[in-house]
């Protein structure tokens, strides 16, 4: 029972695109440095790391890496279970992935991760590990949610697409229209505004176990929105 990726869903995955950008900050400059969504990015940070480049730390690079394989084994067998019930998932997976980023938030929080430039310590690797879990879980989410644009943790095919159908350039297999182009958008900035508000709160001294409940709070509001709307026997958001 798959949510259309219209309406009400699209909307939330804008704004998980956000508090990804404050995962990402929290992550890299505090516990890291490593992220814990863009796998990518992360996999270059573990190679460059292991040629001894001062600053970088294999360990929660590797970390990350294994925690978010970890999460998208998760969260296919758990949304792929409840499916095959004829159960809506959307529902749980937000829950899964909400819990899971406020646990990490505890032990951020209860190890007292110290803001950008802190010693690293295990706390920091634990808090690490379950953010990343969280993280993979929320790609197998967005990947069967189909959110046309919003990838949640990734910009870059959406800035190549937003670039490719702009007018006189509009390239008909990458889909072009002002809907394509203001989600597109819409998906970029969030992510960039994510950026900011996480780096301007570690900036002020902000926990960052605190700056991960914020994320967490969001996702299991949705998670607990959503499952109203199902007891109501209304159709998912779409």
């Amino acid at each position: 029972m798959e949510p259309r990726a219209r309406g009400a869903v699209t909307s939330i995955m804008v704004v998980l695109t956000l508090t990804t950008g404050v995962i990402e900050a929290v992550s890299y400059l505090a516990l890291g440095p490593a992220f814990t969504a863009m796998q990518t990015g992360n996999l270059l940070l573990l190679a460059f790391s292991l040629t001894g480049v001062a600053g970088l730390s294999p360990l929660a690079a590797g970390v990350s890496c294994a925690g978010f394989v970890v999460g998208a084994l998760l969260g296919s067998l758990l949304e792929s279970t409840v499916d095959n019930h004829g159960r809506p998932w959307f529902a749980p997976a937000l829950l899964g992935e909400g819990l899971l980023l406020g646990l990490g938030a505890l032990v951020a929080w209860l190890g007292e991760v110290d803001g950008p430039g802190g010693p690293v310590a295990g706390h920091h690797f634990a808090a690490v590990a379950l953010v990343a879990v969280a993280m993979g879980m929320r790609n197998v989410t967005t990947l069967r949610v189909r959110a046309p644009h919003v990838s949640t943790t990734l910009s870059t095919r959406a800035m190549i697409a937003l670039v490719g159908g702009l007018p006189h350039l509009a390239d008909p297999r990458i889909g072009a229209g002002g809907g394509h182009e203001v989600r597109r958008f819409v998906s970029i900035g969030a992510m960039f505004a994510g950026g900011v508000l996480g780096a301007w709160l570690l900036h002020e001294e902000v926990s960052p176990g605190a700056i991960l409940a914020i994320p967490s709070a969001v996702v299991l509001a949705f998670a607990a929105a959503t499952w109203v709307a199902q007891r109501r026997h209304m159709p998912e958001p779409g």
